[in-house]
């Protein structure tokens, strides 16, 4: 199956719409939209393309241009897909945010990038306004559930969709224009805007095809958010420059809903997370005996080792099997997979992919033995490379060494060409799939009255693969109440995120420290887990 190319277009935005139209697939099917009731709408590529040409236009009338930041701030919902590929249309950065994210996480995004413009929902706007005062270059907000506007700079989408033309004439785009803006954290600072170019499209489009396996013809669900990058290179890009009908379901996690539009679907291309997966294996057998899936061709994973555990209880229960990959933001596309035609090794990564070399590096950036554990890097200069972190040259800098861009994931090679995920080379958390920063967590926790010092480590979990566990020494006029700790809760689910709300908060005496002031999570994390702390010399005492 090929994708829509045009000689020296590689614009976005163009290929999966108007580019889809002008290959003949004006009335396929490009989005089947499915609220949490399990009812259907379907938009073609001919709506779609009228549909983004309109958001296009509108955004050229408020005076967006080529460079400027536009983000979406959206749940699951068809503006979502409208404003990003209409914005990258117009040459437009688009960026994307988690709907369950709170005023800091908000500022922290949208200030760093300097957007100009945000699409939301009205009940989100309230988290705006309360920093938008350190935002002075947000000038306008769009909100998708009014009819009317707002306010003059809060605009209702329907009445600009309205008054827009649904022709637009999309510039001939060159392949380092840049495109996409997402978001990752790190272990000790804020969290890093991380910029890819148009010419991305042609690992999305390679890899959906290459290792995913769609086919002209295919249904395909992913279920990644669009804040997360896998929903947008997955559950955008790569499929609809393909021509593949997309399902996108609106509803939360829910096994009934789940298998019902697996089932009735007939979808033949399902990627999710090993978060979802673990949940799945929760349900009683006979559950899944009622379905028959009858088109389900193949399974991908994605955001977290694949345990051997659920490999089994896939071939166990579907009799399928599952493949894992391995990408990251910073990759912007499928780097190592597991793929139909290979043999699957249970626990491993896989192999790289087609035009990728990988090795596992030393930190002085020679490449080592099989079956030594070494830093996981990639040979830089494939398509989806992320071009900078947005305001931080000298970070992204450091993440490349002698031609190999350094991923930050400890692993190992098998004399077989398969690599092995060891882990991270920080400590960053990576819960069910989202990687959170304990810096930010612990700088969170430190604006609460009570809290005199904090540490955030994430500790193993069975269904999230981590889970956040936050350390909290407090100031000596407070003590411990279950006030308290559903205050901490709250207050960092409210400032930053769902995902980043500690499962577990340990209130202690002190922090631990080495003699130069740095937190010693590997301590914190031994003390919860009953191990051995390691070298603990450099303990500040």
């Amino acid at each position: 199956m090929s994708s829509v190319t045009t000689d020296g277009q590689h614009n976005i935005g163009y290929l999966c719409t108007r580019g889809q139209c002008e290959a003949g697939r004006s009335d396929r099917v490009a989005l089947r939209f499915i609220t949490p009731s399990l009812e259907r709408h379907d938009y073609t590529f001919a709506d779609l393309d009228g549909l983004t040409n309109r958001f296009a236009n509108a955004l050229a009338t408020l005076g967006f241009g080529k460079g400027d930041m536009f983000f979406t701030f959206l749940p699951k919902a068809v503006p979502q897909f409208v404003a990003f590929l209409g914005a990258l249309k117009l040459e437009v950065v688009a960026g994307t945010l988690f709907s369950n994210f709170g005023e800091e996480a908000i500022l922290d995004r949208l200030g760093d990038a300097s957007a100009k413009g945000v699409i939301t929902k009205k009940s989100f706007v309230k988290k705006i306004a309360a920093v938008r005062d350190r935002m002075p270059a947000l000038r306008w907000i769009i909100v998708i559930d009014s009819d009317r506007h707002l306010a003059d700079d809060i605009l209702s989408y329907d009445r600009l969709m309205a008054e827009s033309s649904h022709e637009f004439t999309v510039p001939r785009t060159s392949p380092d224009t840049p495109a996409i803006l997402h978001y990752t954290s790190g272990s000790t600072g804020k969290p890093k805007g991380v910029l890819h170019v148009h010419r991305a499209v042609l690992s999305h489009t390679a890899t959906a095809a290459g290792v995913l396996g769609l086919r002209q013809n295919d249904v395909y669900w992913c279920t990644a958010d669009q804040g997360w990058v896998t929903g947008t290179s997955y559950g955008i890009v790569g499929p609809w420059n393909l021509g593949v009908t997309q399902i996108q379901f609106a509803g939360s996690y829910n096994p009934e809903s789940w298998f019902r539009i697996l089932d009735e679907e007939r979808v033949n291309v399902w990627y999710t997370a090993p978060t979802a997966l673990r949940m799945l294996m929760r349900e009683e057998p006979d559950f899944y005996s009622r379905f028959s899936l009858p088109s389900l061709r193949t399974i991908f994973s994605v955001g977290e080792p694949l345990n051997p555990e659920v490999i089994a209880w896939i071939r166990r229960t579907f009799s399928r099997d599952i493949f894992d990959t391995w990408f990251q933001t910073e990759t912007g596309a499928i780097m190592i997979a597991n793929r139909p035609g290979q043999e699957i090794r249970p626990g491993a990564m896989g192999k790289p992919v087609d035009g990728i070399e990988a090795a596992i590096v030393s930190d002085e950036g020679d490449p080592v033995a099989d079956t030594v554990t070494g830093n996981l890097c990639v040979r830089a200069g494939w398509p989806s490379m992320f071009v900078t972190y947005l305001n931080n040259p000298e970070v992204y800098a450091g993440k490349f060494k002698n031609g190999w861009y350094y991923s930050g994931d400890k692993a190992y090679r098998d004399p077989d060409g398969y690599f092995w995920f060891v882990g991270r080379s920080d400590d960053v958390i990576n819960t069910a799939g989202h990687l959170i920063s304990p810096f930010e967590i612990e700088s969170t926790l430190l604006e609460i009255e009570e809290v005199a010092e904090a540490g955030v480590v994430g500790v193993p979990d069975e269904i999230l693969f981590e889970k956040v566990v936050a350390f909290v020494a407090l100031h000596r006029k407070y003590g411990y109440s279950q006030e308290l700790e559903l205050k901490i809760r709250l207050y960092v689910t409210h400032k930053l995120s769902s995902v980043a709300t500690p499962h577990d908060v340990v209130f202690v005496e002190d922090i631990p420290k080495n003699k130069s002031g740095k937190i010693m999570r590997r301590v914190l994390k031994a003390r919860y887990l009953g191990t051995d702390a390691g070298d603990i010399s450099t303990l500040e005492v």
